[in-house]
């Protein structure tokens, strides 16, 4: 499992990274404070404080490379 810090700070900014994660097969949870919900959920994100930065687990062996990648838009 990886982990990075991530902004999500607008609409645009949630819509198109549950675009990119959708591409994956591997399981995204992201934490703020004590919740934990699916990266994938675009309602669970909305439910979230996006002011501050989020943290992002990757549930992923081998391919968090490609991962990472494609997420470097929103990591911070």
């Amino acid at each position: 499992m990886k982990t990075v810090m991530i902004s999500l700070n607008s609409i645009d900014k949630v819509k198109s990274f549950v675009n990119d994660i959708s591409r994956f097969d591997y399981d995204f949870d992201l934490v703020s404070g004590r919740y934990v919900i699916d990266a994938k959920s675009i309602m669970g994100i909305f439910s979230l404080d996006l002011s501050k930065p989020i943290e992002l687990n990757i549930h992923a062996e081998e391919g968090a490379d490609a991962v990472l990648e494609t997420l470097k838009p929103y990591i911070v």
